[in-house]
């Protein structure tokens, strides 16, 4: 086994492509047109040719490169998913000899022995919608009546529109993604409208907008990356009216809807009413600076 670590502008985009999509762990996350809009570097550790690749995101400080987590990239990882546990321990142990300090997200099929398991809710879209609805909690059903009852409507939205409106709402409580982390999204975004595999709706009434999802599609998946809703539209229950749509416009296509979380206890629980189950992935963080930056970076 040969393994090598590259710069993005040295790899072999197209074996590398097709290393991440021909493999049922396959991630949208770590397609080189992700990494490269949304990563301020990216390497690329390279398992022989191209057998197996893990992408690593990074900045450098004082001369210091370290991995770091990017807004809107929820996992990377080791792919593919039939690997041997030996392959991935190196590819571990290369990553702390190659950046001195970070974080770095392992996919759910990576099998780590450390680390903190993250919450990742998904649900299977190949049967049909009343199908799929059945497994709703018995609290959904409610509330999706109630959502009904306010003659709510469910409509195709812009890129643009669901970023600026994410924006409004959330940006302050979001302190850690930049403006230049939202622009980098929208770019992104405008590449995959021209591949037909950007979604985004919003739920309305009477001209205001109450609630919106902007999401990314592969060939596996669809990814719930932006999510909003107002205050109002919490209690006219858009939110359910929302995800319940969008369920229902994508129930047997085969693909799998990523809710993309949530650490947070209410947001977990709305996303498993949908009949979702826990995929978790592993998170660990690592500090291998010499001792007096260790001191400097308490």
């Amino acid at each position: 086994m040969e393994l090598q670590l590259l710069p993005s502008h040295k790899i072999d985009l197209q074996k590398w492509d097709e290393c991440i999509r021909s493999n049922s762990n396959s991630l949208i996350y770590a397609t080189s047109v992700y990494l490269n809009n949304m990563a301020d570097n990216w390497d690329g550790i390279i398992v022989d040719d191209y057998t197996a690749v893990m992408p690593v995101t990074w900045r450098k400080k004082f001369g210091i490169k370290y991995s770091y987590h990017v807004p809107f990239i929820q996992q990377l990882g080791l792919f593919p998913e039939n690997i041997e546990t030996n392959c991935l321990h190196e590819c571990h142990k290369m990553l702390l000899q190659s950046y001195k300090y970070g974080d770095y997200f392992f996919n759910y099929k990576n099998d780590i022995k450390i680390g903190k398991p993250c919450t990742n809710y998904i649900l299977s879209l190949a049967s049909n919608y009343k199908s799929i609805s059945f497994f709703y909690d018995d609290k959904m059903k409610p509330c999706l009546t109630k959502a009904e009852s306010n003659s709510l409507e469910y409509n195709k939205a812009d890129a643009d529109e669901v970023i600026n409106f994410f924006i409004e709402l959330y940006a302050e409580r979001l302190p850690s993604v930049a403006e230049n982390n939202y622009k980098n999204f929208y770019t992104l975004c405008s590449i995959k409208e021209q591949e037909d595999n950007c979604i985004a709706r919003k739920i309305s009434l009477g001209g205001k907008n109450y609630a919106m999802n902007l999401l990314l599609k592969d060939k596996h998946r669809i990814y719930n990356l932006m999510s909003c809703i107002t205050p109002e539209g919490r209690k006219l229950f858009a939110g359910h009216f929302l995800y319940d749509n969008i369920i229902k416009e994508f129930s047997q296509t085969g693909l799998v809807f990523d809710f993309e979380g949530s650490e947070i206890a209410g947001v977990a629980n709305f996303f498993k009413s949908f009949g979702a189950i826990n995929q978790p992935y592993t998170k660990i963080h690592f500090n291998m600076l010499p001792s007096f930056l260790q001191l400097f970076k308490r």
